[in-house]
């Protein structure tokens, strides 16, 4: 009997295609609005009181203690699981486990691992300040758009990307779980961990912690970090042997006798 090699893609390559270019709209998009409008300002204008000059947030309970630690700390352990799995089954493989979902627990816990990384290595790399560090806001920075140079005398404020937000955003790779089979349900779940990681990151713009393109750019990296291993990691091929078919294999004993 012959073999038939199985697909071993979570996402089809339409799929991909048409992603990365919603990715590469969104990018120019945020860009417009951190270069060419004042929306970041006017929303940190909302939430901060200009009479005590302060943001009221910025020591609430629920925004400093509960998400910035609390929260913070449970998905670190939740991603720690999801790494330390994958290590485990890395060494010691799973007899039981199928190659697809081997595939999807590697790419949750190298999301786990790349998504805050990535995103903290370019905090290190940015010019862009925290809302509550400018002079607007009772700091002592310049405001300084997208892509413009600092001042003289002014320090590099890495503050962009947001941090705390990527501590969240990786649960977007949980999609994967529902990948191929059952794409709407990986969009829903897709859709609901992008809109908990902003909840987080608007708790911290809340705080003078971070404009919204800060967080905006977290999310952005995210998808793009989670496509990326969603199009290049494939799983093993598996094999299963083809249904008997007497006609090919009286075909295959009259060509060997030959």
């Amino acid at each position: 009997m012959g073999v038939v090699a199985t697909s071993n893609a979570l996402l089809p390559a339409r799929a991909i295609r048409r992603m990365a270019a919603a990715l590469a709209a969104a990018a120019l998009v945020i860009i417009w609005i951190g270069r060419c409008t004042d929306i970041d300002l006017a929303l940190a204008d909302a939430v901060f009181d200009a009479a005590g000059g302060v943001f009221p947030w910025r020591h609430a309970w629920l925004a400093e203690t509960f998400s910035h630690v609390i929260l913070k700390w449970l998905l670190m352990l939740l991603a720690v699981g999801f790494v330390g799995r994958a290590v485990a089954d890395l060494a010691w493989p799973r007899a039981g486990m199928s190659e697809q979902t081997r595939l999807r627990l590697r790419i949750v816990a190298l999301s786990a691992l790349l998504v805050p990384v990535a995103i903290s290595m370019l905090k290190q790399l940015s010019t862009s300040h925290c809302p509550w560090d400018l002079l607007r806001y009772g700091g002592d920075q310049p405001y300084v758009r997208l892509f413009e140079a600092l001042p003289a005398g002014a320090v590099a404020g890495q503050c962009l990307p947001a941090g705390h937000a990527s501590s969240a955003l990786w649960l977007l790779s949980l999609a994967v779980y529902w990948l191929p089979a059952r794409p709407r349900m990986a969009s829903a779940v897709a859709a609901l961990a992008l809109a908990f990681g902003a909840a987080v990151g608007y708790l911290q713009q809340l705080r003078g912690a971070h404009f919204m393109t800060h967080t905006l750019w977290s999310i952005w990296i995210a998808c793009a970090i989670v496509l990326f291993l969603a199009a290049v990691l494939r799983a093993r091929p598996s094999r299963r042997k083809a249904p008997f078919n007497p006609l090919s294999e009286a075909v295959n004993v009259a060509t060997a006798d030959q």
